[in-house]
């Protein structure tokens, strides 16, 4: 169940209520009038099935609530009532796959942002895939991957591409390609140290078994980022978040950035390319797959309308010929 908390104007309040309370997978609707003073308007509180939950705060946007008023989106709820549980079973699919565009829309605004932690973070991750490669250690290039934060920019291309939401693509652009450059040029930098100072040498780098993966891009680097891609989407989209760390430890852009910015440092030309081709495939096929499963959901979602609604709607219109 998701809860809803509405500022409503006094003039939308009849059809704000009439929209909850028509609805059969919307229960504990109560409404305190005047109870907001800045702004003014009234409280509506209530527990909305996740199935149905973007119908209907579509209804409640379609009403201008969003305007005159406010939307306010609680998760993970949990509610011990029959209502609740009829609610439930009033609304069409299951809990786990039901998408609230609303609430990926406000994530995706939240990891657009080149914030120092998003840097911070992929530079970390970028050092640690480094001396992975430098050491050809698979443990440390895993738990590189792990710590890298790329993946949220990623999927807010994804949601952008696919809602469609063009307004957010340049930001999410700029702080994935953005943090990818910082970290690249950090790295780099940090490496040119060590190896001026003799930390290692360019023969210490030619015999890399365990982590040559990397610089060695194929097919199955694509097809990989497409899997990842659609399990990193699913999990985003029904918030099983556990099964991003899978994610994370299956594709190869910090790994090949780490690289890249290792291969700069010591003049390895032969290995920065295959590390540039290797995170664009990556990149690529994480996006293709993100996109399309945006799409299928979202293709799959608008066709299904509960009984509940459709009453409602077709109250709604009736009134509106009276």
């Amino acid at each position: 169940m998701i809860h809803l908390r509405l500022r409503v104007p006094p003039q939308l309040t009849d059809k704000v209520s009439d929209l909850l309370c028509d609805d059969d997978t919307v229960v504990n609707v109560a409404v305190i009038p005047g109870a907001f003073v800045k702004p003014k308007g009234c409280l509506f509180l209530a527990d909305v099935a996740r199935e149905n939950a973007q119908n209907v705060i579509s209804g409640l946007r379609e009403l201008g609530v969003q305007h005159n008023g406010a939307i306010t989106l609680e998760e993970d709820l949990t509610i011990i009532s029959d209502a609740a549980d009829r609610a439930e079973k009033a609304a069409p699919g299951s809990p786990i796959d039901a998408v609230v565009w609303d609430i990926i829309e406000d994530r995706a605004r939240d990891d657009i942002r080149l914030s120092w932690a998003f840097v911070s973070f992929l530079t970390l991750a970028t050092l640690i895939a480094g001396v992975g490669r430098l050491l050809d250690e698979p443990i440390l290039i895993i738990g590189a991957m792990v710590v890298g934060p790329e993946f949220a920019p990623v999927a807010a291309i994804c949601f952008a591409f696919a809602r469609p939401r063009p307004s957010l693509l340049p930001h999410a652009l700029g702080t994935l390609f953005g943090g990818i450059t910082i970290a690249t040029a950090v790295a780099t930098i940090v490496w040119s140290v060590v190896h001026l100072f003799g930390g290692f040498t360019n023969s210490l780098l030619q015999d890399r078994p365990a982590t040559d993966f990397i610089v060695q891009p194929d097919i199955w680097s694509f097809a990989i980022a497409l899997l990842a891609g659609v399990a990193g989407t699913l999990s985003l989209t029904t918030s099983k978040s556990a099964t991003l760390v899978g994610v994370f430890i299956s594709v190869t852009t910090v790994p090949a950035i780490g690289t890249l910015a290792l291969s700069l440092a010591t003049t390895t030309w032969a290995d920065a390319q295959s590390s540039l081709v290797q995170l664009a495939i990556n990149l690529a096929g994480i996006i293709l797959a993100g996109t399309m499963t945006l799409l299928v959901q979202r293709f799959f979602w608008s066709r299904i309308r509960p009984r509940g609604r459709q009453r409602a709607v077709s109250k709604s219109t009736s009134m509106g010929r009276l």
